[in-house]
C-alpha cells in the first residue's frame, strides 16, 4: 500500500464507519477501484483502522463515557455486545467467507438501501429520548440486531443498530448515539483479535513501515470521523434514512457492474 492509498482509505473509513452505508462495501469498492492487491496486511490494515474511529466517539462523547457515576451505560453496552460477540467468534469463518464474496456484498449495499427508504414510515412515535433510558431489555434487543451487520457483510453494523434503537422506541438520534457507544466495545474487540491474529499467525508483517502506515492511517480516521458523527447527528435528526437508501442502492449498482466487468476483484 501506498501512501495516498492508505490516506484515502483512512478518510473512507472515517466517513462511512458511522453512517448506515456500509465502511466493508465502501472499503472494499475503493480498494477495487485504486487495484490494491490482497495480502494478509492489506486485511489487518481494513481491520485495524477502526480504532481511530473508535477514539473518536469516546473524544466527542467523553463526558458521558468517563462519568463513572452512571455505571448503568457500561452495563447496557455490555449486554447489547454479548450477541455479536458470541456469534461473532462461532461464524468467523462463515464471515470471512462472506466478506470475501464481492457479489454478496453488493446485494446487501443494494437491499439495504431499499430498506433504508422506508424506515422512516415504520417507526413513529418514539418514546425513548437518550442512552439514559435505554433499559437493559432494549439493549439486548439492539445487540441482536447488530448480530445481522457482524454474520451478514454489507449490512451496515451503524444501519442495523440504529434501526433495532428505533425499533425500541428510541429516537433516530438516541439510537445513532447508542449505535455510536455501542461501537466502542464491538470495534474494540475486533481490532484487538486481528492484531493477536497477526501476531500470532503472520508477525512478519508487523514491520516498523506497516506499523506507521496503520498509524497513519489510523489517526486520519479518527479526524474525519469526528466530522462525519457530527454532521450525521445532524442530518439525520432532520432528514431521515431516504437519502442513505438512495446512495446505498446506487453504490451497490456499482459494486455490481464493476464485478461483472472486471471480475471479483475485491481485496478482502
Amino acid at each position: 500500500m501506498t501512501f495516498i492509498q492508505t490516506i484515502i482509505l483512512a478518510v473512507v473509513e472515517g466517513l462511512t464507519e458511522f453512517l448506515p452505508i456500509s465502511s466493508t462495501g465502501h472499503m472494499a469498492l475503493v480498494s477495487a477501484l485504486m487495484g490494491i492487491e490482497k495480502s494478509d496486511f492489506t486485511k489487518l490494515f481494513i481491520e485495524n483502522i477502526q480504532f481511530g474511529t473508535i477514539l473518536s466517539v469516546i473524544i466527542l462523547y467523553w463526558k458521558k463515557f468517563f462519568d463513572f457515576s452512571k455505571l448503568q451505560l457500561y452495563v447496557k453496552l455490555f449486554i447489547a455486545f454479548i450477541p455479536a460477540a458470541i456469534l461473532g467468534v462461532l461464524f468467523k469463518k462463515h464471515i470471512d467467507l462472506l466478506i470475501g464474496t464481492p457479489i454478496f456484498i453488493a446485494c446487501t449495499m443494494f437491499f439495504g438501501g431499499i430498506i433504508l427508504l422506508f424506515v422512516d414510515n415504520w417507526f413513529k412515535n418514539p418514546t425513548i429520548e437518550s442512552e439514559e433510558k435505554v433499559s437493559n431489555k432494549n439493549a439486548l434487543f439492539i445487540g441482536f440486531f447488530q448480530v445481522l451487520a457482524v454474520v451478514l457483510p454489507g449490512i451496515s453494523r451503524s444501519a442495523a443498530t440504529i434501526i433495532g434503537g428505533m425499533q425500541q422506541k428510541l429516537t433516530r438520534k438516541a439510537a445513532a448515539e447508542f449505535s455510536f457507544f455501542l461501537a466502542v466495545p464491538t470495534l474494540a474487540g475486533a481490532f484487538a483479535k486481528s492484531l493477536w491474529d497477526a501476531y500470532k499467525d503472520t508477525p512478519e508483517i508487523l514491520t516498523k513501515q506497516n506499523i506507521s502506515i496503520l498509524a497513519i492511517g489510523n489517526v486520519i480516521g479518527f479526524l474525519v470521523a469526528i466530522v462525519a458523527i457530527k454532521g450525521f447527528i445532524s442530518f439525520l435528526t432532520k432528514h431521515g434514512f431516504r437519502l442513505f437508501g438512495y446512495y446505498r442502492i446506487i453504490v451497490g449498482l456499482i459494486i455490481i457492474t464493476i464485478i461483472f466487468v472486471r471480475g471479483n476483484i475485491l481485496i478482502f
